[in-house]
């Protein structure tokens, strides 16, 4: 589709009101310069003869500079710029009209003249720009007055002044409502005494009682905060800013990043977003490139990796996607919540990667170009106890999800995997380190049979931490238990995990698929995603204990468990006998494990099945040891 075809009423307008526009300035240029005299009246004939070509060839210069297309609502410096540029364009092409054409060969001397043609390009940019700026002034004031309405809340931003000005651009673009902005608190010493966008800063963040004090004594009490981005910096101290504002009674929000892709809306603040590091920078063009068009099976996708993974593949532009889920209500859920997005063909279909035919069946009628393996089965203490089931879903599973995937010809499959996997200590951990190994034996033999070429699959699997508020994580089981008066239970007061947002967790791993279908990352199979600092379970406990508002220990008590079977104390992210190495790439190391033969890992698959059927625990372990034989080494 063009640019003209999507023309519409509104277009065909303003184009009229650039010509006509166009058409005053330049006989203004043209009265001002004769003064109305004899001088003008005597150039109007020519002028006339000329008017329709010159008129013409604006048309195609507005078109062109986007101004007969930009929505007047939104007219900003770059339309602006845009003007400028739209006059200086018509302007030399009088210059060049009289100084070429005219003067030489009609008149003999120049028509139009300098003094006519500057005056023309500043009555050009004035006429040009006047009724957008009175429309768009119209709707700002129209916007802000909907705005300061009785359920507008008397707000104070938080955060520096490049984040307090996209949060007013929303406001007064009407994207984002019922809140009225009265100042700005900046962590930054240069945006003090300042106004942005006619809002004064009125301090720094540690003002924030002073500052809501004195609305409140004016009668004008504050009855919200906004934190944006910067906000959560940890210079910016952002406990201290939610500990004050449940203190003196005040809603606060936040305002999340727009490098998220996220929609410039106001959410609650939660815990998590306080208890994170600084996020990587995403790529989200490359992102998308991988993405865009593609048929893409997400398994698990209705856990909370999983439906973060759909999601983002949707919103990457995938063309069509399938989700397999073996719990109804997850599937249910998911396909629900992706049902919005018209562009991708989304399908769900209940299905155990355990049961090798139906994976086989549902991959050969779909035919993926990628394939995301989410589904496990993940929670330690219960697998400890399980075992078997460990195996038949997190080995087992994996391979028919592997095997399926290559027969159906997907480029590539990438297998969630767990910090957990790296000298294990639980079930977990072993059933998704040789879950890896089967992966990256099946991907080694693929690239060798390739003699050199691109290999018809890549296989990796992408290891990494605990992430916030998933299934199963502290975060939900910590605020419950604070919710019902406690006590908060923790298993060892020197337990350490790291913690990640499952959007950034996701947006990583499609970025290390990426990586391994480049040309040249082919040797490449096992990814580590960058967890940051390690988080002390005890202090994350405190601290939660706190933002509710509540003192540890006085008014919540932490009881410490015990370690449960399967735990260790710290987590590690990579073994002591895995060289590791730099990709280029922000966030994601890659480890270089030396793995056995496929036809070793045959042997021992052979001889899981049988003990499987026997559910001989002793076999299984022996098994297991044998394959990982750092099982164990570093338990706590």
């Amino acid at each position: 589709m063009t640019r003209l075809s999507h023309l519409t009423l509104r277009n065909f307008l303003i184009a009229l009101h650039d010509l006509l526009a166009t058409t005053a300035a330049l006989f203004a240029a043209f009265y001002l310069r004769f003064e109305g005299g004899e001088g003008f009246f005597e150039r109007l004939p020519l002028l006339f003869q000329i008017l329709p070509y010159f008129l013409a060839f604006s048309v195609v210069v507005f078109f062109v500079l986007n101004l007969t297309t930009t929505k007047w609502r939104f007219i900003s410096l770059p339309d602006a710029l845009n003007i400028i540029r739209a006059a200086t364009v018509l302007t030399v092409a009088l210059l060049v009209l009289d100084y070429i054409f005219v003067a030489p060969n009609v008149r003999g001397a120049f028509f139009l003249g300098k003094v006519t043609i500057v005056l023309y390009w500043f009555l050009e940019i004035s006429f040009l720009s006047a009724l957008r700026m009175a429309y768009r002034y119209f709707r700002y004031t129209r916007v802000r007055r909907h705005a300061r309405t009785d359920d507008a809340a008397p707000t104070l931003l938080i955060g520096r002044a490049a984040d307090a000005e996209v949060l007013l651009r929303g406001i007064e673009s009407g994207a984002i409502k019922r809140i009225w902005p009265v100042g700005v608190l900046s962590p930054s010493l240069a945006d003090r005494g300042q106004f942005i966008r006619n809002l004064p800063v009125l301090g720094g963040i540690d003002d924030v009682e002073d500052v809501i004090a004195d609305f409140a004594k004016r009668n004008k009490p504050i009855a919200r905060l906004v934190m944006t981005p910067s906000a959560f910096e940890p210079e910016a101290r952002p406990e201290s800013i939610l500990m004050r504002a449940r203190k003196l009674g005040v809603i606060v929000n936040r305002m999340p990043s727009l490098e998220s892709g996220d929609t410039p809306r106001l959410t609650a603040v939660a815990v998590e977003d306080l208890l994170l590091r600084p996020s990587e920078k995403i790529d989200y063009l490359r992102l998308e490139t991988l993405i865009r068009g593609k048929a893409v099976i997400v398994t698990g996708g209705g856990g909370s990796i999983g439906s973060e993974i759909c999601e983002r593949v949707v919103a990457f532009g995938a063309a069509r996607l399938l989700i397999v889920e073996n719990s109804e209500p997850a599937l249910y859920a998911v396909t629900e919540a992706l049902a919005a997005h018209a562009a991708a063909q989304i399908e769900g279909r209940i299905a155990d990667i355990r049961d090798r035919e139906r994976i086989m069946r549902l991959m050969a009628e779909f035919k993926p170009d990628m394939v995301f393996h989410a589904a496990a089965l993940k929670h330690v203490p219960i697998l400890e106890r399980d075992w078997s089931e460990g195996v038949k879903t997190n080995i087992f599973g994996s391979m028919n999800v592997a095997d399926a995937a290559l027969a159906a010809g997907a480029e590539a499959m990438v297998m969630i995997s767990t910090d957990k996997a790296i000298e294990p200590v639980s079930m977990l951990g072993l059933t998704k380190r040789f879950a890896e190994m089967y992966c990256q034996a099946l991907d080694r033999d693929l690239a060798a049979a390739s003699g050199g070429a691109k290999p018809p699959m890549r296989l990796i699997s992408v290891r990494f931490g605990n992430v916030l508020a998933s299934n199963g994580s502290v975060v939900p089981k910590f605020k419950a238990q604070i919710e019902a008066g406690g006590p908060v239970t923790v298993t060892h007061p020197d337990m350490v995990r790291y913690f990640m947002t499952i959007r950034e967790a996701c947006d990583l791993v499609i970025t290390a698929a990426t990586h391994a279908l480049g040309a040249q990352h082919s040797d490449v199979s096992v990814y580590v995603l960058n967890m940051g600092q390690p988080v002390k379970i005890v202090d994350l406990a405190e601290r939660m204990i706190r933002l509710s508002g509540l003192q540890p220990g006085y008014d919540i008590d932490i009881v410490f468990t015990g370690m449960r079977p399967g735990e260790r104390l710290h987590e590690i992210l990579f073994a002591s006998e895995e060289p590791t190495r730099e990709i280029g790439v922000p966030g994601i190391m890659a480890a270089q494990p030396n793995e056995p033969p496929m036809q070793t890992l045959r042997k021992w698959i052979a001889a899981l099945e049988q003990a499987i059927a026997r559910d001989d625990r002793a076999t299984i372990r022996t098994i297991l040891k044998d394959a990982v034989p750092e099982f164990g080494s570093t338990a706590a």
